[in-house]
């Protein structure tokens, strides 16, 4: 047993003595899950926290699409559709009868609100550039049909209808969606007791109530790893939907009163450059943090080897994905040759921005260690959430650690306001033959050029795609084992 895993189960065994006594016996039609972050808001549409989604998509905001725990699309709002042979004209039939939980009718007019809303100059829906500003006309011939035409062919279209970023609100409670989200979802939002936890009660008037086994579900926010753990062992908490302590994978697999289910995500763990900071400004200097990591080392000693390696902004789950994790083989040798000819004096000094999450905290000691060994001396400055997105994720920042789990977001490389600051009209162009390709072979071929171009630039220092580790109580069902998305579809739980 490794230093790092005694410590670490040394101090799970002492929360529990803890709180050990807290522990009560759940009741079998409500369910508690530990999260790993607090979210800013409940409103999807308007920040970029994968954390809010994980409490109300699904649960309490819907879309027009669901995205399966299979990475399969299948109808939600919408009952069916159909799309024209340019793939470039959607129409929707929405479920007729669907009501809000305020009682408002749902409607076509509200897809065209919430769509007309995301495409605003003013929107900060993070899918904004990628999907909604390519949808050019949103037509409502009736109240159930909605025609969406785009200026591109999208194949991903319908997955991408089903991401939290295009949740269906009503123009009438929009506004509060931040503080008290309205929707057509199975639960409705009850209680938000700040620093500590989010409760949803079942709706009664949902479409398919009666399907809907847990009456209230709490989502509980601990953002140690260890506390984590602790809350699971001390019967706190029913399930732990993505551990992020691999040192308790083991000893939680050997628990009869747990079931570890290991899946996959469809996350890009990153070390992010600033590229309009100079040095990184350069590609070899960013290159050269790229030979600088070992990537094996990093999954091995910080997540227990549940993770894949990875090369470009693509996660091996995606369709068309390659592996290009041999452009950046580790070679310190060749990282410290990159920075000479970048004309770099070393020691360069750096600052690495680090968030709570373990892959970060931790992850961040070991990349300051690696980067030491060719030079680059990265003080270590850990923030909040809060702080990074308010911080880093404006373009302040030299480098930091994040895992990015938003499916097939590479288009935000076309955003040069992003927060890496990535600016090439070569990729820009690359992407638009890439709609503007019907032809599955050519987009086939187009869509390994992105992750090719991604790789060559060395935007960022890929690392690592995470595998995702669900952790429940004996006999709670449903408890999502992959990640195609951040969410948590409580509708599907129950205890048997």
């Amino acid at each position: 047993m490794t230093l790092a895993r005694s410590i670490f189960l040394a101090t799970v065994l002492a929360a529990v003595a803890a709180t050990g006594a807290q522990a009560q016996g759940g009741a079998k039609n409500r369910a508690t899950l530990a999260m790993v972050l607090e979210p800013p808001g409940m409103d999807p549409t308007i920040a970029p926290a994968a954390a809010i989604g994980e409490i109300v998509h699904y649960n309490v905001l819907e879309g027009l699409t669901k995205i399966n725990v299979d990475g399969s699309v299948t109808p939600l709002l919408a009952e069916s559709w159909t799309m024209e042979p340019d793939g470039k004209s959607y129409t929707f039939k929405l479920r007729k009868g669907i009501k809000f939980h305020d009682g408002e009718a749902f409607d076509a007019a509200d897809v065209k609100f919430s769509f007309e809303r995301a495409k605003d100059d003013k929107s900060t829906n993070k899918a904004k550039k990628a999907v909604f500003d390519n949808i050019r006309r949103i037509d409502t011939p009736d109240a159930s049909t909605v025609i969406l035409t785009l200026d591109n062919a999208d194949p991903n279209f319908l997955f991408r209808m089903g991401e939290n970023t295009a949740v269906i609100l009503d123009p009438k409670s929009a506004a509060g969606t931040a503080t008290k989200p309205v929707g057509t979802g199975p639960y409705t939002f009850d209680e938000w007791k700040k620093g500590n936890s989010v409760t949803l009660k079942k709706w009664p008037g949902f479409r398919s109530a009666s399907a809907v086994k847990l009456e209230r579900v709490t989502f509980r926010f601990i953002n140690d790893p260890a506390a984590r753990v602790a809350a699971l062992l001390a019967g706190d908490v029913d399930a732990v939907p993505r551990l992020d302590a691999p040192q308790a994978v083991k000893q939680l697999q050997a628990d009869k009163r747990f079931v570890v289910s290991i899946g996959n995500t469809a996350g890009k763990g990153i070390v992010a450059i600033n590229n309009k900071k100079k040095p990184f400004d350069d590609m070899r200097v960013r290159r050269a943090i790229a030979h600088a990591i070992d990537r094996k080392a990093f999954i091995d000693g910080v997540l227990e080897g549940l993770a894949k390696p990875i090369g470009s902004h693509f996660a091996p789950t995606d369709a068309g994905y390659i592996d290009l994790t041999g452009m950046y083989s580790y070679d310190p040798a060749k990282a410290i040759a990159l920075l000479k000819e970048a004309g770099v004096a070393t020691p360069l000094a750096v600052t690495l921005t680090l968030p709570p999450p373990q892959y970060a905290r931790k992850g961040g000691e070991v990349i300051a260690a690696q980067l030491a060994k060719v030079g680059i001396v990265a003080k270590i400055e850990n923030v909040e959430w809060a702080q990074w997105l308010g911080g880093a994720f404006k373009g302040n920042f030299d480098l930091t650690i994040v895992n990015h789990v938003e499916p097939l977001d590479f288009m935000q490389y076309t955003n040069t306001a992003y927060y890496w600051g990535y600016d090439s009209k070569p990729f820009r162009e690359l992407t638009a033959r890439y709609a503007e390709t019907s032809n599955p072979k050519d987009r086939t071929k187009l869509f390994a050029d992105i992750q090719k171009m991604i790789a060559t630039d060395a935007v960022n220092a890929f690392v690592f795609n995470p595998a995702q580790v669900a952790v429940a109580k004996k006999g709670l069902k449903g408890i999502w084992s992959s990640s195609p998305i951040f969410a948590n579809d409580m509708a599907a739980v129950s205890w048997q």
